[in-house]
């Protein structure tokens, strides 16, 4: 029995290519060309990185970013992002092994229920920052979701697509997959991969 402990933008969901186009389409829009890759390996270490560090490069004020970002979540209440290749595949797998999908997020509760509810993952718990706890690599949210649902990090993995992802999973305990694209790589120490199907012999 392996239970799975999912990230969920960019592991679950695919959400960075919208927010990569509003973000380039904002600078666009205020006289400056930027190539999408530039700002992808931004968002990809968080989205506040991104806005600080392209706000400052553009002198466009980071509220503007800010908004932005607030138009792409609303816009996924009709157009939601597209679960990430393999997801509902190891998903089943876990389940089908005995084992739990857990979601672990910086989303709030809300925005990240609204998006579970556009797709066919099927989350048997969730548990957000906006419950009160601190944010990863901090380990806190996953010592709680493994408390609450009796599961030992030994029946575990972890699944992340930002290094503080895996960091926060290995301080509990947890075996922890980090998944990478070609078109933004990660430095990590730990086990890469470059589909979530790599992980169906783990399950």
């Amino acid at each position: 029995m392996t239970s799975i402990v999912w990230d969920m933008g960019g592991t679950l969901f695919d959400t960075y290519p919208s927010i990569d186009h509003a973000f380039a389409d904002l600078l666009t829009e205020h006289g400056h060309d930027i190539d999408l890759s530039e700002i992808s390996a931004l968002t990809r270490v968080s989205r506040e990185h991104a806005i600080t560090t392209l706000a400052r490069q553009s002198a466009v004020l980071p509220s503007l970013f800010r908004d932005r970002y607030d138009e792409v979540k609303e816009g996924w209440k009709t157009s939601p992002p597209p679960l990430m290749a393999g997801v509902l595949e190891v998903a089943r797998a876990c389940k089908s092994s005995g084992g739990k999908n857990l979601v672990v997020t910086h989303r709030d509760r809300d925005s990240a229920l609204q998006l579970l509810s556009t797709s066919e993952f099927v989350a048997d718990d969730l548990i957000s920052t906006s419950d009160g706890f601190p944010r990863k690599p901090d380990p806190a949210m996953i010592f709680e979701i493994l408390s609450r649902n009796s599961i030992r990090a030994s029946d575990c993995i972890a699944i992340g697509d930002r290094p503080i992802d895996v960091l926060a999973a290995n301080s509990a305990g947890i075996e922890a997959f980090l998944l990478v694209s070609a078109s933004v790589p990660h430095d990590s120490d730990g086990t890469t991969i470059t589909s979530l199907t790599e992980l169906l012999p783990s399950l």
